[in-house]
């Protein structure tokens, strides 16, 4: 149950845009600095996490596709790779 919720949460957060995302990063960043024992604190802590995992994984998955581009020859390439890049 809790693996079926988290998949769940990880495919909606794969959906995101990482240039939106990360323009609210210093909204999160700001309001996790100024700690509060409030729900909407630990909310913004999670969100701020989230949106550094988000770009932590396109990162991690470009780099992937790089080095993978580079070690296959051009006429062997099926084709490009897609990149997620911050728009």
């Amino acid at each position: 149950m809790l693996e079926s919720a988290l998949d769940k949460l990880a495919e909606s957060i794969i959906g995101l845009d990482e240039a939106s995302l990360t323009a609210l990063l210093p909204t999160y960043k700001q309001r996790m600095e100024h700690f509060e024992p409030t729900r909407a604190w630990e909310k913004a802590v999670i969100s701020f996490f989230i949106i550094n995992a988000v770009r932590a994984k396109n990162h991690i998955f470009n780099e992937q596709l790089l080095q993978r581009s580079k070690s296959i020859p051009e006429k062997n390439s099926p084709g490009k790779p897609t990149l997620h890049r911050v728009k």
